[in-house]
């Protein structure tokens, strides 16, 4: 069996926990049943993920069969992983959307999406990448009574992506832990304002919005000072014509988007400015997980 899950970016500025959307770069999970358990890894974090039972991808494709009620049986995990770890793309929302829709699947239940983004829950607490990541394309996610509710929307061809990926990664938890425990009236106003039109331009297509809308002040400054570079990279991406540029989810990527006749010319930019870091060229996928074959 074989599942790829998109990479994601999350708050898209000033949805904080609950905007994402899904882009067209994936890791690609392969098991197969086997006598005993090995665990394969290329590509990104195969020097730093562990290959053997306590592999993330491994424990909750086990927790989550086990719930299921089926045997425990030994399986050959390989994984092809692109998205880069610790960059705000999720590949941990990609590992855990994986291995349990690989769980539901490898059960003999179909592919119930909605189940999976809730299961995957326990293991993620907030839903603006695991629910991307689950559906494709551009999410709006609440949480009422530890339950998922979402509105997906297909992203238009219209417009893609640029991503900038530093060589300095942002741990989550770091980043979550440099925010201030209260915020003023002013600036919750300011995101739940910002939050809502960015909805509504994805939801309407009207990109020349995009600058406006995803404004922010509740994040993105404070964990962008940790790494000033970013504001260079921010500030030359929207010089070269991108509709807007944000920290993906805790960063240390920036997501830049742009109309699609202008990806070509934003990437030669942004990769011959900033030629430590690498620059990706990326539509947006409108899929979600997969099954192939």
């Amino acid at each position: 069996m074989i599942i790829t899950v998109p990479a994601t970016s999350a708050n898209l500025g000033p949805g904080f926990d609950c905007l994402g959307l899904s882009l067209k770069f994936r890791n690609r999970f392969e098991i197969v049943p086997a006598t005993r358990t090995l665990v394969e890894i290329h590509g990104e974090g195969s020097t730093r993920l562990r290959s053997d039972e306590n592999n993330l991808f491994v424990r909750i494709f086990r927790e989550t069969l086990r719930s299921l009620g089926c045997d425990e049986m030994d399986y050959y995990f390989k994984f092809d992983n692109k998205i880069p770890i610790s960059r705000g793309l999720g590949s941990s929302s990609a590992t855990i959307v994986g291995a349990i829709s690989g769980a539901y699947l490898m059960a003999g239940k179909r592919l119930d999406r909605g189940a999976v983004l809730n299961r995957a829950l326990i293991y993620e607490n907030h839903p603006d990448n695991i629910a991307p990541a689950t559906f494709g394309g551009f999410v709006i996610s609440m949480l009422d009574r530890q339950r998922v509710f979402y509105i997906k929307e297909n992203i238009s061809r219209d417009i893609k992506a640029v991503v900038v990926i530093p060589d300095k990664p942002m741990n989550t938890k770091y980043a979550r832990s440099i925010l201030p425990k209260k915020y003023t009236m002013e600036e919750c106003v300011f995101n739940i304002s910002h939050a809502s039109f960015l909805s509504g331009v994805f939801l309407s297509e009207k990109w020349e919005f995009l600058r406006l809308a995803s404004k922010d002040m509740l994040h993105q400054r404070k964990r962008i000072a940790t790494y000033p570079v970013l504001q260079e990279v921010q500030r030359y991406a929207l010089e070269f014509g991108a509709l807007t540029s944000t920290l993906s989810g805790s960063g240390s990527s920036i997501l830049n988007i742009c109309y699609a006749d202008d990806q070509g010319k934003i990437f030669k930019k942004l990769s011959d400015k900033f030629p430590n870091f690498r620059v990706l060229a990326l539509e947006f996928d409108n899929l979600g997980v997969l099954k192939q074959g």
